[in-house]
């Protein structure tokens, strides 16, 4: 305990010292003992279930940081405000995939082939790309309606100490009104969404002719943020060591209509590159221009904001800059997601969102079997 105390004294003073405005959004891709920024989905820690945990033991330091992140979000905020706007379909002319991609019958494989195609290109030139309908409506709520019954289950065990806490929610650092629900493969729904997602669309024949078919299931899980949410800052979930070499992506999918008042995920295409990581972690202010090259980058790139329809979704590279916005609205915003891991990649820089017993379980084309096996023991 002793040596505990001590490291955590030294660490508080380096932190300190460290942590200012301009320095928060330098990549903090989970150190042995903080990770000051990680998903795209959320500014989250997620790190091992076992040893100490600095926010735990120092939760003024905690609620400092946090202080310090939305107080960054906010200048963020206005220093992309003008360069927003609603993120498009990605459109495939020719075939069904025109009228949407989750029609109850599905597409041909075809279709779905010269789809995934299309849209593949885009994601790989822009680094996010948006396809409508790949849940119906009825399923989208019937996952959303589970997922809330699941999370309120899930708090409840953390309550009474039936489970610990990364056991069923990532470890969020801006905690207020926002969690990150891990998903177990086993209710009718969940089968029912990923087999629709990786089958009758062209999400599946995307993922596998891009990261191919030993990609592996990274994240499973569903973030929600409620009303009061606070916008998160700009970030990878993945540092950028290669234009080439993708590492992650990952597929939000709407479980709801998202307007502008539910803060939606705020993407800068085109940001997946070297260059622009070097300049988002060049924070020194210039004195000719009084600015940074990284809140330059931020205020004159063109974004685009998830404002989807309930069923769609955007799938996006990890690299690629991003964050959530703030949820004003009276209703709570849930994204159902995964991710697929490159498998010529080792650990890409941040820890999956997904339950223990999943973890580095499936490929791609192992998932689909065991959905598949699944369906059919009902």
């Amino acid at each position: 305990m002793k040596m505990i105390s001590m490291v955590a004294t030294s660490l508080v003073s380096v932190l300190f010292v460290s942590l200012t405005l301009t320095s928060l959004c330098v990549y903090g891709f989970q150190s042995a003992t903080l990770s000051l920024l990680n998903h795209q989905k959320g500014i989250c820690t997620r790190g091992s279930n076992e040893g100490f945990r600095l926010f735990d033991a120092l939760p003024s330091l905690y609620q400092e940081q946090e202080r310090l992140l939305v107080n960054r979000g906010v200048i963020e905020f206005d220093l992309m405000k003008k360069a927003g706007s609603p993120i498009s379909a990605s459109i495939c002319k020719g075939t069904a995939a025109a009228k949407g991609f989750g029609t109850s019958a599905g597409m041909k494989p075809a279709e779905a082939k010269a789809a995934a195609k299309v849209h593949a290109k885009e994601l790989r030139k822009s680094g996010v790309v948006r396809i409508d309908d790949i849940l119906t409506s009825d399923m989208a709520d019937e996952l959303r309606e589970y997922i809330f019954a699941l999370r309120q289950q899930s708090e409840e065990q953390v309550r009474t100490g039936k489970v610990k806490p990364l056991e069923r929610f990532a470890d969020v650092l801006l905690k207020d009104n926002r969690c990150d629900l891990t998903i177990p493969l086993e209710e009718d729904i969940v089968v029912d969404a990923l087999l629709q997602v990786l089958q009758k669309t062209p999400v599946g024949k995307m993922i596998s002719s891009m990261l191919g078919k030993k990609s592996t299931l990274y994240e499973l899980s569903c973030l929600i943020s409620d009303e009061g949410s606070n916008r998160q800052v700009v970030h990878p979930d993945t540092p950028c060591t290669s234009d080439d070499t993708a590492v992650l992506y990952t597929c939000f999918i709407a479980l709801q209509d998202i307007d502008l008042t539910m803060g939606p995920t705020t993407w800068l295409p085109y940001t997946h590159t070297l260059s622009a990581h070097e300049l988002f972690k060049d924070d020194y202010v210039a004195r000719s221009t009084g600015e940074s090259s990284k809140d330059k980058l931020l205020r004159t790139t063109p974004s685009v904001l998830g404002v989807l329809p309930k069923g769609s979704c955007a799938i996006f590279d990890s690299r690629l800059l991003h964050c959530g916005g703030a949820n004003t609205s009276d209703r709570s915003r849930a994204l159902f997601y995964f991710s697929f891991k490159n498998s010529n990649i080792g650990y890409p820089g941040n820890p999956g969102s997904i339950r223990p017993e999943l973890g580095s379980k499936y490929t791609i084309t192992t998932l689909e079997k065991e959905l598949k096996a699944m369906k059919k023991l009902r």
